[in-house]
């Protein structure tokens, strides 16, 4: 893929920081986070309702959900990037122990970039489209690591060519729509990376690219995680991605994780209606020619207050009287969790999966 070898994408420990083993425990750590959107003269909209989960470095941990989920804005959260009025955010988020929320702006800056990155969805809408991409990187490298114009440039190729874009020198006097979409996004991971953070949270970074680009940046953030021990938030819709990519997946349905489990598990023995349906949703290359595909029927938009019932239920095959009368709790077995009433029965050889933790 051109990315280089493991040695050209040393992206270790950043100078002047102290090192990961001081800290122990999760890198990062959110506990009942909640984010309630308010409406003057309309009704408050929670958008991420009670979300925990917790990523240590080296770890792959994917975030995956319908859009409207709340993936998108639990990340946000993390960032601290969303609008100070107008939005309502409890619970919890620590990096290496230090509370993010309520921290001042300065405090946030200087750990956006330096300590925990983002990379977006599109990079036309991240990237700006009157600054050069070499002017763009090195302004994040001369904020955060005090580089002369000279050194930031230098260091700025280096990324690029780190990240698989060819001739970076000429590059970085590019403005982004003279980049392919797939160097468009990488461009953006090599910001991101520019100041070696511990946690990158890659929202859908791969949705708007062709297959073969696609496969090339999961196959770097891969290569990241493995070299510099990076924690990698993945959020997306795509359980391909998840598949070959992510240690532990969260899957959120109408703010609330509906269920936790290891990659392998949640794949292998699914227990909440809604994963399996997610599953059941993905076209196989071993179903017989003509096989129908089996979409989740309704739509994300019907559901129940989760102060009613289990907002999945309008939606759920396997429903039973609880579901619309109570909100199911969240069961914790092991290193896996469901928040069903009814859920689906482990099959066969996968049923002891979920405990063991494999």
């Amino acid at each position: 893929m051109g990315t280089g070898t493991s040695e050209e994408l040393d992206l270790g420990q950043a100078p002047g920081r102290p090192g990961r083993a001081a800290y122990d425990g999760p890198l990062l750590a959110v506990d009942d986070l909640s984010v309630t959107f308010t409406r003057r003269g309309r009704r408050d909209v929670r958008a991420v309702d009670g979300v925990s989960f917790a990523i240590r470095p080296g770890e792959t941990v994917g975030l995956v959900g319908e859009s409207g989920s709340g993936k998108s804005v639990t990340a946000l959260a993390v960032m601290g990037l969303l609008p100070r009025r107008g939005v309502r955010v409890g619970g919890s988020v620590r990096l290496e122990g230090e509370e993010l929320l309520g921290a001042s702006d300065d405090r946030l800056r200087d750990l956006r970039g330096r300590e925990m990155a983002m990379v977006f969805q599109d990079p036309m809408t991240s990237l700006n489209p009157v600054v050069s991409i070499g002017v763009q990187v090195t302004e994040v490298l001369r904020r955060h690591r005090d580089m002369t114009r000279e050194q930031a440039a230098v260091e700025a190729a280096s990324l690029l060519r780190r990240v698989g874009i060819p001739d970076p020198v000429r590059r970085l006097k590019d403005y982004p729509h003279q980049l392919s979409g797939g160097m468009r996004q990488r461009a953006l991971i090599a910001s991101a990376l520019a100041c070696r953070p511990r946690l990158l949270i890659c929202d859908e970074p791969t949705t708007a690219l062709d297959v073969t680009i696609q496969a090339q940046i999961l196959d770097l953030l891969r290569q990241l995680v493995r070299e510099s021990g990076t924690a990698l938030l993945m959020i997306t819709h795509d359980l391909g991605v998840v598949a070959g990519l992510c240690d532990t997946v969260h899957v959120m349905y109408s703010g609330r994780v509906v269920e936790s489990a290891p990659r392998r598990p949640l794949f292998g023995a699914p227990r909440h209606p809604y994963t399996g349906g997610l599953l059941a949703s993905i076209p196989r290359l071993d179903a017989p020619r003509g096989a129908p595909l089996h979409p989740i029927q309704g739509s994300p938009n019907d559901t129940i207050p989760w102060e009613g019932g289990c907002a999945f239920a309008p939606r759920c095959e396997h429903r039973v009287d609880a579901c619309t009368t109570s909100a199911p709790a969240l069961e914790v077995r092991g290193d896996a969790s469901v928040r069903c009433w009814n859920p689906l029965p482990p099959p066969g050889r996968a049923a002891a999966a979920p405990e063991e933790g494999t």
